[in-house]
């Protein structure tokens, strides 16, 4: 009997092929694994959602559109980590050696466990990529060898804001004598713009506030009470999950409005939005990599997965803000995978070997625009010495039922953070006794 069903099994696997999910026992000959850390459950569910059926659609769309990366398929497991750092640290460990190769790059979807598994992956050498989240400092990529953050950080991010209404009010040196209130998540996610903001802040003579929202940020009635006393001119909110949706509602309470608050690019989604009502109408945030919207990578996710009876979640959230930007954090993956094949050769690879692609991506608009991507990815191109790959943003506003996406595209002022960078990419060397790689020599070696 043990036999007969052996045999069964292997029958459907060959037939599943690209299809099959998450999890199967179904050997394939040439495969690439992908953990999946994600968070399906608890405060930051609305948010964790679709992000992770936009990563796990897309990975679907490479196997049954493409027949995999290069002819290997693409499998993956799922973690639930409960935004936990405790419980991404155990997902990693558990996942970390799974597949003919191991992971291939993780995804730590939370500031938190990016600061837990950076030290890990200097022996591990699994890349971590962190797209606008993580360590800011981990652009340096001289320090921080297996550490992307892709596309941009909290310190651009900042940057970008505090750009953003110094052009509303006519200049940066308008901005003296402003009052700026930052509400945070009370975590390494929340704390990690208020270096930037204070910098700018010895700059341009504004007065800043810190106001820490603790975990899950369903409680914010003294935070909003302190705002309604102080009547800031501007609140940046940097929540996740049923914090953002909360801060709106308590804006609306107190009378604050919503059009003199900006989200960071996590604080700007629908979930965030949609359970305030008619109050949320008028509040902007950040938005990078990719917007709201259909583009063709959609359509090719509708006809080759949802329509199939693949799709992971709902096929109405195909083209929300989450959903498409999972869907941005899965090619990131496969581009570095496929980078990667150009020196190694199209087979399973290490995530040793994944490192040199991601180290080496030149997505530019004419080569996002072939894999479906134009209009809702911003080009990357990384090296040794920068792990970012450059990082823009526009601001969003919502009208009430949808995201407005608004003229001005902004940069982060380099000459501010590159500093900052460095310094506190030493530091972390000095204190952790890492080797600062030398990039020019490892270029020249390569040749």
């Amino acid at each position: 009997m043990k036999l007969r069903i052996s045999i069964a099994a292997a029958a459907v696997a060959a037939v599943t092929g690209a299809l099959a999910p998450a999890g199967a026992a179904f050997a394939q000959a040439k495969e690439q694994f992908f953990p999946v850390l994600s968070y399906r459950t608890g405060a930051y569910a609305p948010n964790g959602v679709p992000f992770a059926n936009g990563y796990v659609d897309y990975l679907k769309l490479i196997n049954a559109r493409d027949g995999g990366i290069n002819g290997v398929k693409a499998t993956w497991e799922e973690c639930e980590t409960g935004y936990a750092t405790d419980r991404g640290v155990e997902c990693y460990e558990r996942l970390k050696g799974k597949g003919p190769t191991g992971a291939t790059v993780v995804h730590t979807l939370s500031t938190g466990i990016t600061f837990a598994l950076t030290d890990k992956s200097f022996t591990d050498k699994i890349p971590i990529i962190t797209a606008g989240y993580g360590r800011a400092d981990s652009v340096d990529g001289q320090v921080f060898k297996w550490n992307f953050p892709l596309g941009g950080t909290y310190w651009g991010a900042a940057d970008m804001l505090v750009q953003h209404i110094g052009k509303k009010e006519g200049g940066l040196d308008k901005l003296k004598g402003k009052k700026i209130a930052l509400v945070y998540h009370d975590s390494p996610y929340g704390k990690e713009p208020i270096a930037l903001l204070q910098e700018r802040a010895k700059m341009h003579g504004y007065d800043l506030s810190l106001l820490p929202v603790t975990h899950p940020g369903v409680e914010q009635k003294a935070t909003w009470l302190q705002i309604r006393q102080n009547r800031p001119d501007y609140v940046f909110l940097w929540g996740w999950g049923v914090m953002n949706s909360t801060a709106i509602k308590e804006a609306v309470a107190v009378g604050y409005p919503r059009d003199k608050m900006y989200g960071v690019w996590w604080a700007g989604a629908e979930p965030d939005v949609r359970p305030a009502g008619d109050g949320a109408k008028g509040y902007n945030a950040l938005t990078f990599m990719a917007p709201a919207g259909i583009g063709k990578v959609h359509q090719d996710v509708i006809k080759f997965v949802h329509d199939k009876g693949q799709g992971t979640g709902p096929k109405n959230e195909v083209g929300e803000v989450l959903y498409n930007r999972g869907l941005v954090a899965a090619m990131m993956s496969v581009e570095g995978v496929k980078r990667a094949q150009t020196k190694y050769g199209k087979k399973p690879l290490k995530g040793e070997e994944v490192q040199w692609g991601l180290e080496n991506l030149a997505l530019d608009q004419k080569a996002l625009a072939a894999i479906g991507f134009a209009g809702f990815a911003d080009p990357i191109s990384t090296s040794c010495v920068d792990h970012e790959g450059g990082s823009s943003a526009r601001i969003h506003t919502w009208d009430g039922s949808k995201w407005v996406v608004g003229p001005d595209r902004y940069t982060a002022d380099q000459q501010i953070i590159k500093p900052m960078i460095k310094a506190s990419a030493a530091k972390y060397a000095q204190e952790k006794k890492i080797a600062v790689r030398d990039c020019a020599k490892e270029l020249a070696s390569s040749k």
